[in-house]
């Protein structure tokens, strides 16, 4: 399973805007990543709600993953794992605290 670690950079965390951009960035891969921290079950990192209610705070360390039964027909792993990449760019871009 391809599984990338971030640090959220955005000030405020993922909440508002910052969750949207995420959010958009994760919609345009296509694919069904989850996002999680602390261990716990991942949430549907294509659900601007999902994302918010987590408290993916400033300084918190996030795992961004896919499934590869959930990869649809056109990916490989080789594709979900730049994505994942890029969504962990975008994560550790953001704003600093």
């Amino acid at each position: 399973m391809p599984v990338r670690k971030a640090i959220v950079q955005a000030a405020i965390g993922l909440h508002a805007r910052p969750a949207a951009v995420f959010v958009r960035a994760v919609t345009a891969t296509g694919l069904a990543v989850t996002i999680s921290k602390d261990g716990k079950p991942g949430v549907d990192a294509r659900s601007l709600l999902e994302v918010m209610t987590e408290d993916f705070y400033c300084g918190c360390e996030v795992e961004l993953a896919v499934a590869p039964e959930a990869l649809p027909a056109r990916y490989s792993l080789a594709d979900a794992e730049h994505a994942l990449d890029g969504l962990r760019t975008l994560l550790e871009s953001a704003t600093a605290c």
